[in-house]
């Protein structure tokens, strides 16, 4: 009778009707998702949390608004704020004004012209002769004035045609020449050489070869050498 029982018990398990206390066999989501299960050795081992894929944004993507380019874009954005309050607080605009009152007016702009002479001089004392020698050298050379009229780029495209014309003429007389030079060395390389095979082939009237001569220019070459 235990057997049979155990047996009705253990099909209605695995159909996920109820368990032997009368509690469904599938159970929530939540409390699966927090449960702990067995693992092969027998001990409880706690789930490896998973974040959902669906949420879960990779970098680079545009479509999620995370794309290089949009980084790139809001780091151009974020320095240019950071430049511009910099320059905000470092160019304050001057409050301050010359306001003379009437009477004294005089007194104020005469004391401002004396220190500015007194200024003038202090430099001027402190310039070396060279300076001196060279300020005056500028003054008086007179520039001449001119109405510089400016070109039109139909001028300048034309200039600019007749320079590199030039430079390429001189390229082509200097490659003329040059090949001109070595035309003429090695003519007279040709020459040398013909001249000394007659002198090492001459022969006696036997039709021997010809020892005199041909020590005679071995002696010519050993001298010409030293």
């Amino acid at each position: 009778m235990a057997t049979t029982s155990g047996s009705v018990v253990s099909a209605q398990y695995r159909k996920g009707g109820r368990n032997v206390s009368g509690k469904s066999g599938a159970g929530s989501d939540g409390e699966r998702r927090g449960a702990a299960f067995v693992g092969k050795g027998g001990g409880n081992v706690k789930r490896k949390w998973r974040p959902n894929q669906e949420q879960k944004k990779f970098e680079g993507s545009a479509k999620e608004g995370r794309g290089f380019a949009l980084w790139r874009k809001n780091k151009v954005q974020s320095d240019y704020k950071k430049l511009q309050r910099k320059r905000r607080t470092n160019t304050k605009a001057v409050t301050y004004s010359d306001h003379y009152p009437e009477h004294l007016r005089h007194l104020y702009l005469a004391e401002e012209e004396k220190l500015n002479r007194e200024e003038k001089e202090r430099r001027s004392a402190r310039k070396t002769p060279e300076t001196v020698e060279e300020q005056t050298e500028e003054e008086v050379v007179v520039i001449p004035k001119k109405k510089f009229k400016k070109k039109t780029s139909n001028q300048k495209a034309k200039e600019e045609y007749e320079q590199v014309q030039l430079k390429r003429a001189k390229k082509r007389e200097e490659a003329e020449n040059n090949r001109r030079k070595r035309e003429e060395a090695l003519r007279l390389h040709k020459q040398r050489k013909m001249e000394t095979f007659k002198v090492l082939c001459s022969k006696t009237k036997k039709g021997q070869p010809n020892f005199n001569v041909q020590m005679d220019y071995l002696l010519k070459k050993i001298q010409s050498k030293s």
